[in-house]
């Protein structure tokens, strides 16, 4: 059974992708609550951040429109349990259809990159995405590498606020579904694994 039934576990070489439940809280906590992690993300996200703040999260955003028009994955190792960071994928774009965090704990080993791959299979093979944007700090080298390892087009840069106000513009990412295709193909290599459950 998925974690979610509106939302299939995904499975990559090394992880397990599941839908996030209030289950996820405590791992959820240990792991962004983090300025390291928290300050390349949105102004919108409070810091420091409060107390209940990732369960209320969760039960009042997360939950209410899982699988349905959003859809937000907890990260897992195979050979170790509790979350380890997440992505979400939603419709609408604001400007942006994607975002991630991942603890830092477990940065520079390639995890992002795998959940990445997976989850894009998933949002044009499953969800029929035409295309997705993505945007990040301008800076936050880490997230520019995934995107542009993964075959995204980097479109422009625009002003944005984030968490640490050092960063005041964001780069913007468009990924098309041909551009998708093309670059699996030039990457076949890359394993995204199998979806184990249907949506």
């Amino acid at each position: 059974m998925p974690s979610h039934p509106l939302i299939p576990d995904l499975s990559t070489d090394r992880l397990l992708l599941r839908g996030v439940t209030e289950a996820d809280v405590e791992a959820y906590e240990r792991h962004f609550i983090d300025y390291e992690v928290v300050r390349h993300l949105a102004a919108a996200v409070p810091w420091p951040y409060p107390a209940g703040g990732v369960r209320a999260f969760i039960r009042d955003q997360v939950i209410p429109t899982q699988g349905r028009d959003r859809w937000v994955w907890g990260l897992h190792r195979k050979d170790a349990g509790g979350l380890i960071g997440a992505i979400d994928l939603w419709r609408e774009g604001r400007p942006e259809n994607r975002g991630f965090w991942l603890g830092r704990d477990f940065w520079g080993r390639g995890y992002m990159t795998e959940a990445v791959i997976r989850v894009t299979d998933f949002a044009f093979q499953d969800l029929g995405f035409d295309q997705l944007i993505f945007t990040n700090a301008v800076g936050n080298r880490r997230s520019h590498d995934i995107k542009a390892r993964t075959g995204a087009t980097l479109v422009g840069v625009a002003p944005a606020s984030f968490v640490d106000p050092a960063y005041d513009e964001h780069e913007i990412w468009r990924l098309t579904r041909e551009d998708w295709a093309h670059w699996r193909g030039r990457a076949g290599q890359h394993s995204s694994g199998q979806s184990e459950t249907e949506a």
